[in-house]
């Protein structure tokens, strides 16, 4: 885990470049260009990905650069790299606690089981008291880092018992392949991967249904960028939802021969097989619920702010960062879904 010196160091870095962003994204405040950081994770838009819809309907130009991790997302976003990206509920509570500017204004997924935590076959490892004197591969700082400390606390097992040990999901499928973790806590298409030869011990629906606190992905957009780019924004969730009412709508026609699971397993990394199962896993929000205060309307009691306040104060006691804000729903922004259909 960070140290309280580390995180204070990333703090004054992030503060460092937002300078840079906020010269960088005036001089290109009128540019039709857009740079989305996405991740390797199993969803419908992958889809609109690769028959280049967001081109078609905004006419921007558009650049998309896979990134490994939540962490690697909110860091480009507070560099300007990118200028929106896709990251877990707990990445974006720590960048939004740390004061990088961005908005969450769609939400990818309720996360459910759609991300587990595997034993390996032949670890030893039956339940999460197990884990005592084991070792965890999974992204620090990730939905799934906050889950497995909510879990060993909820179960009663010092997280400090437990290496663990910061891996990113391509790196945690190298290493479990070599043996050298005994656990992982991880989304598809890893996970996919790991189950065939582990024991999922619990999964983060379970976790939120026990101690209330829920998991989601959602997609960040800097403020500065929001601010030039209404429109573009608009017809972006636009496409966001169209994807997912594509894939809600008719699910038996995603199987593992149809073009939008293929566009899902080459932009995702996943096996075609195991895509189906992999989006079943899901729950997609229609931008009506979406816009309700259950997740992106309300403003401090929205449900992603509330999430988002959650996290970070676990992150806090954690010693991940050193602040909590005493309102999250600066970070959110349900503008463009309101107009959406």
């Amino acid at each position: 885990m960070a140290t309280t010196t580390t995180t204070r160091r990333t703090s004054i870095q992030a503060a460092a470049l937002l300078v840079g962003t906020v010269l960088g994204f005036s001089a290109l405040a009128q540019t039709r260009e857009v740079v989305i950081g996405y991740q390797d994770m199993v969803v419908p838009w992958r889809h609109a990905q690769e028959t280049r819809e967001v081109e078609k309907r905004t006419g921007y130009k558009v650049t998309y650069r896979k990134l490994g991790s939540g962490a690697e997302v909110v860091r480009a976003l507070a560099s300007g790299a990118i200028h929106i990206g896709e990251a877990g509920s707990s990445p974006i509570a720590s960048a939004i606690s740390q004061g990088v500017p961005i908005e969450v204004f769609w939400v990818l997924d309720n996360i459910h089981d759609a991300e587990a935590l595997v034993a390996r076959n032949g670890s030893g490892v039956n339940t999460l008291a197990d884990l005592k004197g084991k070792k965890i591969g999974l992204p620090y700082v990730s939905t799934t880092h906050f889950h497995a400390l909510v879990a060993l606390q909820d179960a009663g097992v010092d997280p400090k018992s437990v290496q663990i040990v910061n891996l990113r999901p391509p790196e945690i499928l190298a290493a479990w392949e070599r043996g050298d973790i005994d656990a992982t806590f991880v989304w598809d298409p890893v996970l996919a991967k790991a189950k065939g030869s582990g024991k999922v011990i619990i999964t983060s629906g379970q976790i939120a249904a026990k101690t209330g606190k829920a998991t989601f992905d959602g997609l960040a957009v800097t403020k500065a960028f929001a601010k030039e780019h209404d429109g573009f924004l608009a017809q972006f969730v636009q496409v966001l939802a169209d994807a997912d009412k594509a894939y809600t709508g008719h699910k038996a026609a995603w199987n593992a021969d149809s073009t939008e699971v293929k566009s899902v397993a080459k932009w995702s990394g996943a096996e075609a097989p195991s895509v189906p199962a992999s989006l079943a896993l899901y729950a997609f929000v229609p931008p009506a619920e979406q816009a309700s205060s259950q997740w992106l309307g309300g403003g401090k009691d929205s449900g992603v702010a509330k999430s988002l306040a959650a996290t970070a104060a676990f992150l806090k006691e954690q010693g991940t960062i050193q602040n909590v804000l005493p309102d999250y729903s600066v970070g959110v922004n349900p503008a463009w879904v309101r107009r959406a259909r």
